[in-house]
Formats: C-alpha cells, sequence, structure tokens
C-alpha cells in the first residue's frame, strides 16, 4: 500500500499545479479556507503550521463528519518553531491531497520548488496513524 501511494504521488506530482510540479495553486489564500490557526506541531519537526482548504474541503475538515471526497487538499503553511504568531518567513508548505489510493503527500519551499515528493514514508505512517478524538481520515491537526 506505501508502495502505491508513493507512485500515486509520482504520478499527481508529474501532474502537477500552477508552478509545475506543486500540487496547489500559488494564489491559494485568496480562495482558501484557513481551518487551523498559528499552532506547533510535533510530527511537523516542531515547526507552527497554519493548516488552510478549499471551501469544500474546509468545511469536511471542520465538521469531521465525513470522509475526503477523492481531489481533497489541504495545505500547511510551516513556520519556524520560535514564531508564535506564523508572521515570519515561511520555511515551507506542506500539502497532502487524496487520490483513489489515500493521501499522497508533498514538500515544497517557500521559492515554490518541491523539496519532497517521492520519499515521503514518514507521513504515510503518521497519518494514517491519524484517528479520532484529535486525528480524522488521515488529518492529525485539530481545527
Amino acid at each position: 500500500m506505501v508502495r502505491a501511494v508513493a507512485v500515486a504521488c509520482s504520478l499527481l506530482v508529474a501532474c502537477g499545479g500552477d508552478d509545475g510540479d506543486v500540487m496547489f495553486p500559488s494564489n491559494y489564500k485568496s480562495s482558501y479556507v484557513e481551518v487551523r490557526d498559528c499552532r506547533p506541531s510535533s510530527e511537523h519537526d516542531l515547526h507552527k503550521i497554519v493548516v488552510y482548504a478549499p471551501p469544500a474541503t474546509a468545511a469536511i475538515y471542520l465538521a469531521r463528519t465525513d470522509p475526503f471526497p477523492i481531489d481533497s487538499l489541504i495545505v500547511k503553511e510551516e513556520y519556524d518553531f520560535t514564531d508564535d504568531a506564523c508572521a515570519e518567513d515561511l520555511t515551507w508548505w506542506s500539502a497532502m491531497k487524496k487520490t483513489s489510493a489515500g493521501w499522497v503527500f508533498q514538500r515544497v519551499a517557500s521559492d515554490r520548488s518541491v523539496i519532497e515528493d517521492t520519499d515521503l514514508e514518514r507521513c504515510i505512517n503518521c497519518h494514517s496513524a491519524c484517528v479520532p478524538p484529535d486525528g480524522f481520515d488521515g488529518t492529525c491537526a485539530v481545527p
């Protein structure tokens, strides 16, 4: 299963977003909804994270009752652990998209170059363990 998800991620990333290999649009903040404010995340190298999602995905993320449909997309802005307001320079983004094979993951630098999209076993292992009450359908962060 892990290998299938990694292959699916490679195929998804090859199709890319508006910046070639990036799976989310550069103007995501103009249409996405903030679903989690600036808080620490021990699972993300102790970075502070802010989570965004398109409106339909945001509604599911916040309600936590129905599973995410295929093509759901979640974007996490990651900031240095000392940045309590998430107001300094972005460290990187982490993104996840649901496919028929499960969630695929990508890490993107602040210049929108893809840092990592092939060796994401750590993401898969962690997110597959995210279950209620704190986790929901592969998402780990409480809204």
